[in-house]
This record gives C-alpha cells, structure tokens and sequence, in this order.
C-alpha cells in the first residue's frame, strides 16, 4: 500500500484540508500521513477565521513524520505563512525524486485570506522549483505570473510562465471560464488540453481543488504518466461532482463514487 502524505490546513467539516485529502487519499486505496498547517474556524458556507501554526511546530511533525515513515507522493495545500512555507520548501528540498504536487491555496471561495502576501515570494521561489504539478485556478495563477488567464490562449501562456520560473508541469484550472471549462496541462514535453462538462450545482460543491491535487498525487505515486494522472483525477472529481452528498449548507464529493470512476 502507497503512503501518500498532505500537508495542508486544517477543515472541520471535512470537506476541504487535510480531512478531505485523507479520504480521496483512502477512497484510492492508500495509507494517507496528515501534517497540519493551520487550524480554521469554518462551516460549509465560508472561513470565519484561519490560526496558522507556527513555522517550529510544523517543522517539528514534518522531521518527525519523515525520519520515520517512507511517504510515496507529497500534496502541499495551504499553507498560511511565509515561515511556514519556507519550513515545507525547506523538508521537501531533498525530495525531487518523489511526487509533489501543489495546490496554491491562497484564499478561500469567498476570498478570505489563506495565504499572507509574503508568502507568494516563497511559493514562487521556494516551492515551485521542487514540485512535480502545481494545480493554480485562475486567480491563483495570475497572482503568480502576473498575467491575464480570460482564455485558454493566456492559460497557455500563463503556464509556459510557471515552467520557467521552475515547476515541472502546471495544471492551470479552467473551472471558472465563460462556457465549457477546459484545463490546460503545460510540461516540457508538451501542451494539453483537457476539456470538461459543466456539472450543475457543481459550483456549491467543496473541496474539489482539494480533491484534483490528492488524486492527482496519488495516481503519480502508483506510476502514471503525468497526463494519465491528471485526467484520472479530473475523472475522479466529475464522477465525485455527478452524485455530491449533502454537507450543511453545501455539499461534498461522493468519494466512493468518484473513486470507482477513476480506478481502471
């Protein structure tokens, strides 16, 4: 059984964080390891409030957990602060032979702050050069390259930026898009791009960015190439979007479902 680690924030409601990771990670038939980053105050309709751990304490788990347990693919989520990121970049430095995929969390659905400015300049600097997939929606990527992501076209260009400011392939999120949603996947060996449906309802549904990331470090653990992991975690999150459970006042992904959709 693969050992999959998150690294990410905390989410009462399980639907988001490490919570959520945890069950795309065991839906997928493997062992998932949690080191939490921030602890958060939320219900399923927004953050009221995000307490970052300090940087020592999470160094603290991260030596702890990785002097012991062999990890076979790392997903990095929110991470809160600058010191906590550089402590992550830091722990994962010699870790380049392992997949890491990271989800730029920086605010949340309804724009509370996840991520201080300053730790942008570590994400950028820090993060990027040593991860296998980075997996920004638009928002996220035109705060890290500075430019316009309004059609497939500048998503292109947007994810050539990140190639060159060292990520060995960026998944750039087209779920806000006018129209059809369509993903771009920027390598260096390639282009792809990777249509979707439009799910109704899909929009109230949380944690999907969560989820894509996950599966897509799980499926990069088990070997796939990196345009078969990501469209299994693509086909892993529709099928989960296409029967979401209740949760509160949203909803979440039918794990089970979207793990058979996904699993050959």
């Amino acid at each position: 059984m693969r050992t999959i680690l998150t690294i990410a924030g905390s989410d009462p409601t399980g639907g988001a964080g490490v919570q959520a990771d945890l069950q795309v990670i065991a839906s997928l038939g493997c062992h998932g390891c949690g080191v939490i980053t921030a602890l958060t105050a939320q219900d399923t309709r927004e953050v009221h409030a995000a307490h970052p751990l300090a940087a020592d304490w999470v160094r603290e788990q991260l030596d702890r957990l990785l002097a012991d347990v062999r990890v076979d693919a790392v997903k990095v989520g929110m991470l809160g602060t600058a010191s906590v990121a550089e402590v992550v970049a830091d722990a994962l430095a010699t870790w380049r032979h392992t997949p890491i995929v990271l989800d730029p969390v920086l605010a949340s659905s309804r724009g509370s702050e996840l991520l201080e400015p300053a730790g942008l300049r570590v994400l950028k600097e820090g993060l990027l050069p040593i991860v296998s997939l980075v997996t920004p929606n638009l928002a996220e990527t035109e705060a890290l390259t500075g430019l316009q992501t309004r059609d497939v076209l500048r998503m292109r260009e947007a994810g050539a930026k990140l190639l060159e400011l060292g990520a060995a392939a960026v998944l750039v999120k087209g779920g806000h898009l006018a129209g059809q949603p369509v993903d771009v996947l920027c390598a260096g060996d390639g282009v792809w791009e990777l249509p979707g449906e439009r799910i109704e309802g899909g929009a109230a549904v949380h944690g999907t960015g969560c989820a894509l990331s996950t599966a897509a470090a799980v499926f990069l653990a088990r070997g796939q190439s990196l345009p078969d992991a990501v469209r299994r975690a693509k086909a892993y999150v529709a099928a989960g979007l296409a029967s979401p459970r209740t949760l509160g006042a949203a909803a979440v992904l039918d794990y089970r479902a979207a793990a058979r959709a996904a699993t050959p």
